[in-house]
């Protein structure tokens, strides 16, 4: 067991092992590298079946669903050798030479051990259930639709990215961590900025602070979070248990998952071992500050005695007593592990508003996972607050109590995001009562 746990954590395995792509052990490594890789989350559609592809993904040049990467030798990878499968994985070349669009994030995965990589091809040729689901053809307009031109693209922007390897004289733990991150974990694919042409600024912290620095626009309606040590939009006030912690249950004393994100920790982030989620922590915690200016948060109650002694004349404020006090109490300092703390809130003060108009709007749903059962729940506004009222709000939870976002919502600002959001946003019983009548 103890040279199992070596091996995880170390990303080594032994040459017979890596020879031997049926054999158990082999499986089952897979498997956590896959979980680790978080597959299902994009190759799953909501109801379908496990990696059997369907599930549709918004981008600015039009809608993509993911592919089947079951073993099905018709519509899936069954016949894909172990050479195809790792050009398809590392450097996003289908077997029939066509290029993948760049939503399999493929720079990323370039990084990937062999080992990891004969491990990954156990599981999917093994492992995983074969499903005959056709792949749905994406609906992107021509001539974007060519897939020729990918090529350029891919020559271009994703280069021939190596193997991991480890600086000499690394700390083995920080060197997992920055394997995870960079390679299965692909942080960036979603936590780093694009530029026009839809490339990752940067793919690895050598190529510049833009890595990890929080997406450039937002996903599925959310913004992807600043990963690095700046102190009022990033992990700068983490400590490294804090961070395990949200990792491995989506949850901390500071804040909760919502979003995309929620999914990453429902299929993957909580099925980490201790010693991977603790990797994975340490580096994060080692990447210096996008923007080292940054002034760390600094607590100011004033809006919270107001509230306390009555006076809600400040803007948004009557809302947030009416709606979000009770769970994030008066001083926006929220209830430990179940309802987050709004002051010192790297989302709310982040310089993009998108996630916390959103999550005003339609709410969100923490599951239960392994190590923190309690599900989280936060209702939907979006019914009975006009686009006024949510602006007034985040305004006020976004300058309140030491919280010093420089970014003002404006009603026009709250009514782009209702048009754009795909969940619904609530409704009154009475509401309910009428259409069921």
């Amino acid at each position: 067991m103890k040279m199992l746990i070596s091996a995880l954590l170390l990303g080594m395995t032994t040459c017979a092992a890596v020879a031997d792509d049926s054999g158990a052990a082999q499986i089952k490594r897979g498997e956590y590298l896959a979980r680790a890789g978080d597959c299902v989350a994009c190759h799953t559609k909501m109801g379908g079946k496990p990696f059997a592809g369907g599930l549709p993904m918004a981008t600015p040049i039009g809608t993509i669903y993911s592919t089947n990467i079951t073993p099905d030798k018709k519509t899936g990878i069954g016949n894909y050798s172990w050479d195809d499968f790792q050009k398809a994985v590392r450097h996003g070349v289908a077997k029939n030479g066509q290029t993948l669009y760049p939503a399999m994030p493929y720079p990323s995965y370039a990084v990937v051990s062999d080992e990891d990589m004969h491990a990954l091809y156990a599981w999917f040729m093994h492992g995983v259930q074969p499903v005959e689901q056709a792949n749905r053809k994406s609906d992107i307009p021509w001539p974007l639709s060519m897939r020729w031109p990918l090529a350029i693209w891919r020559g271009i922007f994703a280069p021939d990215v190596k193997a991991f390897q480890p600086l000499s004289g690394q700390d083995a733990v920080l060197a997992r961590g920055q394997y995870l991150v960079e390679g299965l974990g692909h942080c960036g694919a979603c936590h780093t900025p694009r530029s026009l042409t839809m490339q990752e600024k940067a793919l690895n912290d050598t190529e510049g602070s833009d890595y990890l620095a929080g997406s450039s626009a937002p996903i599925d309606g959310w913004t992807a979070s600043n990963l690095r040590g700046d102190s009022r939009d990033g992990l700068g006030g983490w400590s490294e248990d804090e961070l395990v912690q949200f990792l491995r249950t989506g949850r901390n004393d500071r804040t909760a998952v919502f979003g995309g994100m929620t999914d990453v920790i429902q299929h993957s982030l909580q099925h980490l071992s201790a010693e991977d989620a603790t990797a994975i922590a340490r580096y994060l915690k080692s990447l210096g500050a996008r923007d080292p200016s940054q002034v760390g948060f600094a607590a100011d109650n004033a809006e919270g005695n107001a509230l306390w002694h009555g006076d809600d004349s400040k803007p948004g404020a009557s809302v947030y007593i009416d709606s979000c006090a009770a769970c994030h109490k008066s001083d926006g300092s929220g209830y430990r592990r179940f309802f987050p703390m709004l002051h010192g809130n790297a989302v709310v003060q982040a310089e993009d508003p998108t996630s916390l108009i959103h999550i005003v709007l339609s709410g969100a749903t923490l599951p239960g996972v392994k190590d923190a059962p309690s599900t989280i729940t936060m209702p939907a506004f979006g019914w009975r607050l006009s686009d006024q009222q949510t602006a007034d709000v985040v305004n006020f939870i976004r300058t309140s109590w030491g919280n010093t976002a420089k970014t003002p919502v404006s009603a026009r600002d709250v009514a782009k995001v209702r048009e754009e959001m795909a969940e619904p946003q609530g409704s009154s019983d009475v509401e309910k009562l009428i259409e069921v009548k």
